[in-house]
Order: C-alpha cells, then sequence, then structure tokens
C-alpha cells in the first residue's frame, strides 16, 4: 500500500499553520518577532505554573457560592480583596503603566503577534520582570479561559514571596538584562 497523507487536501487551518512554519524558516524574521521563539526553560516554566495555580481566580460557580453564604450570613462589605492572577491584554497594560505588576507572563503563539509584539518593551521600559512562555491555552487554564495572551502577578502570600523572588531574578536575567541582545538577534533565513 501507497502511503497517501502527502496528497491529503488538508483543512485549510492546518495547511495555513505549515505555510507560516515554514516561512518563519526561510524568512529572515525580525528581531521583535524573532524574541517570541526564546521561551522559558522547561524547569523554570514549571515552577511558575505551580505559583499561578495558588493564585487561580475564582469560577462562576465558586463566586456564586460565596455570594449565596454571604447572603445566607446577612453581610454586605465584601471583605479584602482576594490576591489573584491578573489577566487580559488592557488590564495587564494598566497595571504595568502604573508600576503593580511584579512578574508578567506573555504566551509566544498569539495571533496576530501584534497585539503583544510591544509588551516586552514596555516592560523594559517600566522596569517590570516579563517573561515568554509556551502556549496561550495553558496560560488560559490558569485563569479558566480557552486562552489568555497576558497574565501577570500583582501580589503574593507571605509564604510565596521567596518562591516568586527565585522566579523573578531567574527571568530578569533571562529575559530584561539580555534585551539589548535580544532586540539584535535576527530569526530564521536558514
Amino acid at each position: 500500500k501507497r502511503d497517501l497523507r502527502r496528497f491529503v487536501k488538508w483543512p485549510k487551518y492546518v495547511r495555513l499553520q505549515r505555510q507560516k512554519k515554514t516561512l518563519y524558516q526561510r524568512l529572515k524574521v525580525p528581531p521583535s518577532v524573532n524574541q517570541f521563539t526564546q521561551t522559558l526553560d522547561k524547569q523554570t516554566a514549571t515552577n511558575l505554573f505551580k505559583l499561578l495555580k495558588k493564585y487561580k481566580p475564582e469560577t462562576s460557580a465558586e463566586k456564586k457560592e460565596r455570594l449565596k453564604s454571604m447572603a445566607a450570613a446577612e453581610k454586605t462589605e465584601a471583605g479584602k480583596k482576594p490576591t489573584v492572577v491578573k489577566f487580559g491584554l488592557n488590564h495587564v497594560t494598566a497595571l504595568i503603566e502604573k508600576k503593580k505588576a511584579q512578574l508578567v507572563v506573555i504566551a509566544h503563539d498569539v495571533d496576530p503577534i501584534e497585539l503583544v509584539v510591544w509588551m516586552p518593551a514596555l516592560c523594559r521600559k517600566m522596569n517590570i520582570p516579563y517573561c515568554i512562555v509556551k502556549g496561550k491555552a495553558r496560560l488560559g487554564q490558569a485563569v479558566h479561559k480557552k486562552t489568555a495572551a497576558v497574565l501577570c502577578i500583582t501580589s503574593v502570600k507571605a509564604e510565596d514571596k521567596n518562591a516568586l523572588n527565585n522566579l523573578v531574578a531567574s527571568v530578569t536575567t533571562n529575559y530584561n538584562d539580555r534585551f539589548d541582545e535580544i532586540r539584535r538577534t535576527w530569526g530564521g533565513g536558514k
């Protein structure tokens, strides 16, 4: 039997992602786009996602339950604000500009890339540590969504301060301190 997989009419999205990959290999890719190929190493990424998991925002079911229990106890004040991961491009951008973000996490496969291509430069300008990780879907899981382009940590509990400081030190050396080098490195053109 002859293998006919090469001659199959693949779905359009498959053809597109294959063509895109080929173009990224053959054409020269400008540094601003190429920086998204340099993602966080596996061990640091694992530590980061462990930390993000502790600060997941509440689901709609949990919120409903909390509001019901508050209604049953006849409380009107909400109490102090919970410390959770913040997400959404506009929200995270505002937090960076106000210098409230302690660590910014950007997905490498955002499409169109123009949505986040300027964010590393903004983080560098505001002196906020940032990192690029594989998978917007993986970031989305951290906040109960399908996908998330960016997340940021604004504050953590006292017991996680050390873990956050280690992460910040690691990503600062890999991204913020190497910004000039990253800014000059072209990609593709093989």
